[in-house]
């Protein structure tokens, strides 16, 4: 097998191998020797100073991001059309179920939903509980109580949760229900809109409570790229939507948390680095199933990121020519073993003590 180029490891069937990349460094798209920069004839010469602005913005950038931060913006094309199709379908539904990823029940939530619903009557399905810290999500159940908006907890996997859905439909829509049949219109259909970010599980779900698998299921975003109706009752339809994310990410963090779970495509984000910024995150919250998992010492705990993911590739022994460890290998392995909870069951945010996300 041939060597590929340099570049962040990317999808699941590979990313394991123990190929080491050739160093192309010098060369450009071609195979041809690059020519340094300084090599250009012309050379600008308005070298515009930047404004006090910029220098500010670089400035608390640097103070809020550690030396394994990257920007994460993703907004591709289909996004944007989704956006528009929720509005135009929203007057074909009774209401709303939202499903979320039970380990950042703030962060994939899409805030642009909020002022695309209004005020239609709306679910959370807290999606990936099997995954997500039990204490954490009761908590979150608890918040999204206190704001009125009804609660399931999810595990498309196992069918947890599941039958509590038809439910719960019923009960936000029982003033409707009740002026229906006031009107002699008994079993009215009910339906109700399916949205949330890529990679939440809304195909998933969809399948296991229509009983089908109608709708594609794949473990990356951006799957599901038209809208589909679904019967999943006498009486109840499921409208399921393309995921949409947001035009940016305001705050960083939102962004990072999002690609640590894969809502975000690994393809365009450079892994070794994402793993580190997990690293840093796991290091600060230490979890008895990651300390263990990776047979970890307290003095390795002690160990920048970078120092963190070596030790761990030794481990695992992920090593390259020479015996040094095969730290993107390793960033791959990490990343997949957090997203499949090998390293607990990890909550990344929780509502502060005044009941605030």
């Amino acid at each position: 097998m041939q060597n590929k180029k340099s570049s962040p490891i990317r999808g699941k069937r590979s990313r394991y191998s123990n190929n080491t990349p050739k160093n192309n460094a010098g060369k450009n798209n071609t195979g041809k020797d690059s020519k340094p920069s300084s090599y250009n004839k012309k050379k600008n010469t308005n070298t515009a100073k930047p404004t006090e602005k910029a220098q500010k913005l670089k400035k608390n950038q640097s103070i809020q991001l550690s030396e394994n931060a990257q920007y994460i913006q993703w907004f591709p094309g289909h996004m944007t059309r989704t956006k528009r199709q929720i509005q135009s379908d929203l007057k074909l539904v009774d209401a709303v179920a939202e499903i979320i990823d039970a380990r950042l029940p703030q962060s994939s939530r899409n805030p642009d939903l909020d002022s695309l619903i209004g005020s239609k009557p709306r679910l959370i399905l807290m999606n990936k509980c099997d995954l997500a810290n039990p204490s954490a999500t009761a908590k979150w159940v608890e918040y999204f109580r206190t704001k009125g908006i009804k609660t399931v907890e999810l595990d498309c996997k196992s069918g947890k949760g599941i039958g509590s859905f038809t439910n719960a439909v019923r009960e936000i829509l029982a003033h409707r229900i009740a002026a229906w049949e006031a009107k002699g219109m008994k079993n009215h259909s009910l339906r109700v809109m399916v949205v949330g970010i890529p990679n939440v599980g809304k195909s998933s779900f969809i399948n296991r409570i229509s009983k089908s698998t109608k709708a594609k299921v794949e473990d990356r975003p951006g799957v599901t790229r038209g809208n589909q109706w679904f019967t999943i009752d006498k009486n109840i339809e499921l409208l399921d939507t393309p995921g949409v994310l947001w035009p940016k990410f305001d705050d960083q963090s939102v962004g990072e948390k999002l690609a640590f779970t894969g809502a975000v495509k690994d393809q365009i984000m450079d892994t070794e680095q994402l793993a580190l910024r997990l690293l840093e995150y796991l290091k600060r919250n230490v979890n008895p199933v990651f300390k263990e998992r990776f047979s970890l010492t307290d003095d390795e705990l002690t160990l920048s990121a970078h120092e963190l993911l070596s030790a761990i590739a030794k481990k695992r022994g992920m090593l390259v020519s020479g015996g040094e460890p095969d730290t993107e290998r390793a960033a791959v392995m990490v990343l997949d073993e957090f997203r499949a909870a090998k390293l607990g069951r990890i909550t990344l945010e929780i509502p502060d003590k005044r009941g605030d996300a």
